[in-house]
């Protein structure tokens, strides 16, 4: 295997690693909506990733930062193609990050529902909005022989991606109401375990019709495996968690997560971004790739780094493990 398979792999695992930990926390900001009744229960919601939300996002840092540097072709013809949505992923992200620092800082009702509100859309719409460019990478874009896009932000807007953006967001609030169910006592865990079966159905037959459509488009052999897998993964998290057992629940809806990426890479590769107009002037690891050199240096540098990060993240999931619920929360919250 050439270096830069070993980096489109790797490319691929931070994705996954990314979705499987953001998007239990996008999920669990989307429920501060659909599930919380009050202020408390809100507080409760957000305390289950405030410890954790800003590191959970160092994996989409590290996948854009191997993109540039192992891929820089695929990462400009990508960035400037998908620079609408991105942007707005990008500020969702940035206004959701002060959000969860600032509501607190004022006790004015009005001052703590107006950031509120900002978490709950921030969630929203980067969840979705991850679907759909994920969607359109695997369907292929308008690249034309220079490796650029030529397209509009309107071609991006199409039922395959729209579908992909559905799926990654309610997904991800499945996820992220198991998580909630796991990380809380009192009522409001029976009433993320309610939400939870009822999301995991919904999520089901979303998730089921794109996998298969994505399947008889792209997919071979290998990419049918990891569908089998996130589709039995998924219907064990919905069982799980109809039977209380939301670790198991957590697990599976992960292990969806992880084999629905792992699905739509193994569809694409060995291109990176397919072009639409002419499968020859497709973006591939081959030629979106950097130097030999710039691979290795980059792999020596990931073998160092990242069982630290590793290392340094488990240990704070495994501090912050205990149930919370509105008896932990300060009255003046």
């Amino acid at each position: 295997m050439e270096l830069h398979d070993v980096w489109f792999v790797l490319i691929a695992v931070l994705w996954i690693g990314y979705f499987f930990l953001e998007g239990f926390d996008f999920g669990v900001g989307v429920l501060t909506k659909l599930l919380a009744r009050d202020r408390p229960e809100k507080r409760v919601l957000i305390n289950t990733i405030g410890p954790v939300w800003d590191g959970n996002e160092v994996w989409l840092l590290s996948a854009g930062g191997a993109t540039f540097a192992a891929f820089p072709e695929w990462y400009a013809t990508l960035f400037s193609g998908f620079y609408l949505p991105l942007l707005l992923i990008l500020v969702c992200l940035i206004i959701r990050g002060v959000a969860f620092e600032y509501r607190v800082k004022r006790p004015e009702e009005r001052w703590q529902r107006n950031w509120e509100q900002a978490i709950f859309w921030t969630s929203l719409l980067p969840a979705f909005l991850w679907g759909v460019a994920f969607g359109n990478i695997v369907r292929g874009v308008k690249i034309d022989a220079r490796m650029e896009y030529v397209g509009t932000f309107w071609d991006l807007l199409n039922p395959y991606a729209l579908l992909g953006g559905l799926v990654t967001l309610t997904l991800f609030t499945f996820h992220g109401a198991v998580f909630a169910a796991l990380k809380t006592v009192g009522d409001i865990r029976t009433r993320a375990r309610a939400l939870a079966l009822k999301l995991g159905l919904v999520t089901a037959v979303i998730a089921l019709v794109f996998l298969l459509w994505t399947q008889m488009d792209k997919g071979d052999g290998a990419s049918l495996v990891a569908m089998l897998i996130a589709v039995v993964a998924l219907v064990g998290a919905v069982g799980a968690i109809r039977m209380g057992r939301e670790g198991w629940s957590f697990a599976l809806s992960g292990v969806t997560i992880a084999a629905a990426v792992a699905m739509l890479f193994l569809t694409l590769f060995p291109n990176v971004m397919p072009s639409s107009l002419d499968p020859a002037w497709s973006l591939t690891v081959t030629n979106a790739s950097s130097s030999p050199y710039t691979l290795r240096i980059m792999t020596w540098c990931a073998a160092i780094a990242t069982p630290l990060v590793l290392l340094y993240q488990s240990w704070t999931y495994w501090v912050f493990r205990k149930r919370i619920g509105t008896q932990h929360i300060a009255e003046a919250h």
